[in-house]
């Protein structure tokens, strides 16, 4: 057995810290923009609907499960600083071209659906990061460097809506810089941002980044990513077989999670402009300051949770997470009687309608009645008449969203971090590159199907079909995991080489 030298442990950490960096600045991509995509891809490209939105936000997740496995495949065999630069140079040219996409006089909005799959791709790297933290760390370490990286994502999803909050005050105008074809604004200024952090993250790839790996029970090890940083010494036990029913409930549950996060993530800005009449820039201020207050709680839970799962094991915290979340969603069920505004509502008002309503649907008004100032420029609030289910469905108390938010918000992180953490720990010193790949595929197929639900089912069902969907499969998610409770266990313990 080979100790761990000082000079080995203070490097492994330090390159650990890097991976912490390169997961927040991975989510900061991703929420830098959630809040204010609806808005500008209808100031950019006015015929977009609420479909198109759907698919732009799902582009982030479509790139990213196709370049995961890639990317995880390619770490396994040369060292992880490849994949992690160029992975993240794509990030940062991908944020250099939203910034660009109203330039063009046509398509605008398909420029846009590009630039968000390129960021996507780029984000792929988060495998990378998972499967180095796996291998860099032993069986006891593991859980708190998996809540922390899971933590450093969380700060991204504070910091993000945070920064696009900040860049409100800039406005929708901002400064025109004809020089460079360049607009300024709320919505091209965060990610010229999240593109300046990238660039930092490079440089820091190549300064401090190197590869280290150790086994379970934390005695050093060669890698197989780099030659001459490790030690001659290799494993000697990696003998047996991984449970792959175990990995597979895993890819599972976690798709459950990630799935109703991001439908959660992707409905707040339409719900909100729905239920309480809010204008676009006020959703996104106010959904912004919302979200950074469930980030600062999720990062809280995630400092909580190392503690806690030395005391009561990952599953059963996993298995309470998945409660939480499906009491935050069947709050958010319209209870109530109170009808939200109507946006016809505002018509009579002289508002301008986002599209104009037909006679079958108000058969009682007149076109004179619907006759508008021709310098008449309000906003439309409200829920749309387009969406039927606006006339019969019971809206949603503001007590109630914030309420589901905070549950949410406490269940969530739970999930995140222990789905890792088990997974990692099932995997054991096998190379985890592809499966962690593959696990973040699963997660990113679930944020291409979230925004896609939210875009079908919440805009021609409503909320009460949407939110009851989703109770349904958080209980499927339960039961699955009850079947699969026992087969949970490390890799080492499986084997009798560490007592659980």
């Amino acid at each position: 057995d080979v100790v761990e030298t000082q000079e080995h442990y203070k490097s492994r950490w330090r390159s650990i810290w890097i991976m912490y960096l390169t997961m927040f600045l991975s989510s900061v991509g991703f929420s830098i923009v959630i809040m204010s995509v609806w808005p500008y891809l209808q100031k950019i490209d006015p015929a977009a609907d609420a479909s198109f939105l759907g698919w732009i936000i799902a582009s982030y997740s479509i790139g990213q499960m196709v370049a995961s496995p890639l990317f995880g495949l390619w770490s396994n065999y040369r060292p992880r600083r490849e994949p992690l630069v160029i992975s993240t140079a794509i990030s940062v040219a991908a944020n250099c071209l939203y910034a660009y996409v109203h330039v063009p006089h046509s398509h605008n909005k398909y420029y846009m659906l590009t630039a968000r799959a390129l960021v996507g791709f780029g984000a792929g790297n988060v495998a990378v990061v998972r499967s180095y933290i796996a291998g860099a760390t032993s069986l006891a370490e593991r859980t708190s460097a998996m809540a922390n990286t899971s933590a450093c994502q969380a700060v991204g999803f504070i910091l993000g809506p945070v920064f696009q909050t900040c860049f409100t005050l800039i406005g929708e105008e901002g400064v025109t810089w004809k020089f460079l074809c360049l607009q300024l604004n709320m919505y091209t200024a965060p990610v010229l941002f999240g593109a300046l952090l990238g660039v930092i993250n490079i440089i820091l790839i190549f300064a401090i980044f190197r590869e280290h790996r150790v086994d379970d029970m934390g005695r050093q090890c060669k890698s197989i990513n780099s030659a001459g940083e490790e030690s001659d010494v290799l494993d000697q036990n990696t003998d047996g077989s991984i449970d792959h029913v175990a990995v597979v409930a895993l890819n599972i549950l976690f798709f459950v999670i990630l799935f109703v996060f991001a439908v959660f993530e992707t409905i707040a800005t339409p719900l909100t402009m729905d239920m309480y009449s809010w204008t676009r820039k006020e959703a996104v201020f106010y959904n912004g300051i919302i979200l950074s207050v469930i980030g600062i709680e999720s990062v809280t839970v995630f400092m909580v949770v190392k503690t806690l799962s030395k005391k009561t094991g990952e599953r059963a915290i996993l298995h309470a997470g998945l409660l939480i979340v499906l009491i935050g969603f069947f709050i958010l069920l319209p209870w109530g009687k109170k009808l939200p505004n109507i946006q016809w509502q505002e018509i009579k008002n002289n508002s301008i309608p986002r599209s104009a309503p037909t006679e079958t649907l108000m058969p009682f008004w007149s076109l004179q009645e619907l006759q508008l100032p021709s310098n008449h420029t309000a906003e439309p609030v409200g829920c749309p008449v387009t969406q039927s289910w606006c006339l019969n469905t019971p809206m949603i108390y503001l007590a109630q969203y914030i309420s589901s938010d905070v549950l949410i918000g406490l269940g969530y992180p739970v999930c995140n971090v222990m789905s890792y953490t088990l997974y990692s720990k099932v995997l054991g010193p096998k190379p985890q590159g592809v499966y962690m790949g593959w696990l973040t595929a699963s997660g990113s197929g679930a944020r291409i199907l979230g925004p896609v639900f939210v875009s079908q089912i919440y805009t021609h069902l409503g909320p009460r079909w949407a939110f009851s969907l989703i109770c349904g499969v958080v209980v499927a998610s339960l039961l699955l995991l009850e079947i699969v409770y026992k087969r949970l266990i490390a890799f080492s313990v499986r084997y009798g080489r560490i007592q659980e």
